[in-house]
């Protein structure tokens, strides 16, 4: 049933694209397009990176404790973890894997 329907594995606008290891190109396309329509703020993580809140101490930047982020630093860091979500799934088994 599901080799007769019109779209592969992924192809669905509530669930990132698969990626199994061949056409590399075209799954960073389709993931790209899927992460900015999800939140354009999820793909900013991506680039910039996670999200290290710092303080400075005593001329020293240490990590500011997450229960002092302020609202917008909680934003961004959910931002990270939902990043993560969507790329570990959605890669197959076995790329999930060779990343990990």
């Amino acid at each position: 049933m599901a080799d007769k329907m019109p779209f592969g594995e992924g192809a669905s606008i509530n669930k990132p694209p698969l990626f199994c290891g061949v056409n590399y190109q075209v799954w960073k396309i389709r993931m790209k397009i899927f992460i900015n329509s999800t939140d354009k703020g999820i793909w900013e993580s991506i680039e910039n990176g996670p999200l290290v809140s710092q303080v400075m101490k005593d001329n020293v930047l240490v990590d500011k404790p997450s229960s002092e982020w302020t609202e917008a630093e909680c934003k961004k860091s959910k931002f990270d973890w939902i990043s993560k979500t969507i790329i570990t799934y959605a890669l197959s088994c076995d790329e999930f894997f060779r990343v990990s």
